[in-house]
This record gives structure tokens, sequence and C-alpha cells, in this order.
């Protein structure tokens, strides 16, 4: 059994992660929830680019997921959608700890994406009707024009599109890592093999 105290103490690696990242709400100076999300293609070359985790849900039995949202015509939801996996990491320079996720996709459209636009700005909201992400542009005028048409078509109270959602991360690994003195830095990985299944955990080197 691998022994964890300190930071790294707990049988729930989702009740873990959201300690550090409130840890990390009060140090870090910007987004604390930024992740470095990865995806393939369908040739298989990777990509990657920052998003803002919106929700780190922990069931108190081992189970969770990872949220994130954005439009699913976007290149991350694309591949996303082909490959069904994905990874990120959170890194914090202020703590010198980051956590690595891997794991299997779905998409999150009920009443949880509705809530969750519904309280983003107004501007925001209109925005995710307006773009096409990931999509040529010819001039910012041609936004700024689409975001008018827009608000004119959706009034104050926007629905959420249909086109834009959640996507939940269920990871089958999960690494936390924190910065140690001459690099001895302290490594523990979480893995199972599949959703539900129990966790074991071991302690990798630097």
């Amino acid at each position: 059994m691998t022994t964890r105290d300190g930071i790294f103490a707990g049988d729930d690696p989702f009740a873990l992660a959201q300690a550090w990242l409130t840890e990390a709400e009060v140090s870090e100076p910007n987004d604390p929830n930024a992740i470095a999300l990865s995806t393939v293609d369908a040739d298989g070359l990777p990509n990657a680019r920052m998003v803002l985790l919106k929700e780190i849900e922990a069931h108190g039995d081992g189970n969770g997921a990872f949220v994130f949202y954005t439009n699913y015509g976007s290149a991350k939801a694309q591949e996303i959608e082909g490959a069904g996996k994905a990874a990120f990491v959170l890194h914090w320079k202020s703590l010198r700890r980051q956590i690595r996720v891997r794991g299997v996709t779905s998409r999150e459209e009920g009443p949880q994406a509705d809530a969750y636009y519904a309280s983003r700005s107004l501007k925001s909201r209109l925005g995710a009707w307006a773009s096409q992400q990931s999509q040529p542009l010819d001039s910012r005028a041609t936004l700024m024009a689409e975001v008018a048409r827009v608000t004119a078509l959706h009034g104050p109270n926007p629905a959420r599109p249909p086109f834009w959602g959640g996507i939940r991360i269920t990871p089958l690994e999960i690494e936390f890592w924190a910065d140690g003195a001459f690099r001895l830095h302290d490594r523990f990985r979480w893995t199972r093999t599949g959703q539900g299944a129990p966790w074991e955990v071991v302690r990798l080197n630097p």
C-alpha cells in the first residue's frame, strides 16, 4: 500500500483535486482553473490549447469527472467526438503543483449545461451564438455584425445554443505532482481499469 500524507492524503482523487484547486484560487493570480487540454485529430496528430475547467464532480465514493464547456463545432470538440478520449494538465506556478488527467469523454447537454450557460454574462451568452468557433473569419467587423444580429434575434435572455454545451472527462488516470527539492519531485499516479472500478495508487520516480 502506497503511503500518502500531507497534501497527497485522501481516498478520493476528485476531492483531492478540488482541494488543490481551492488552494490555488487563493494564490494563483489569473485563471487557477485553466487547463491545457490535449486531443488528437483523425490522423493522430496531437493538438493542445488552454480552456477553463468549470466543474469538478466529486460523488464522494471515488467516482466523478471534470467538465468544461465549448462549441461542439470547434476543433477540440470535433477531435474529442472522434476519439472519445482526452487529456489535460492543471498547473499552478504559485503552488508548484500540477494534476494530469487522461480519460474518456461524453457530452453534458442537460440541465447542468443550461444552468452554467445561464450563469454567464449576457455578452458571453450572445457570443456563444455568434461565434462559429474554429472556422475561418474574414474580419472582426463580420463577427461583431453577427453579434448584433443574434442580439436582435434572441433578446436579453437567450437559450443555450444546441451546438454549445459541456464535455465531461471521466478519468482512468490522474497524477498528482508537487515540486521537490533538487528536482526530486513527489508524484502519485491513480489508475483504474474502467469507470466505477477501484483506484490503484502508486508512487512514481520524479
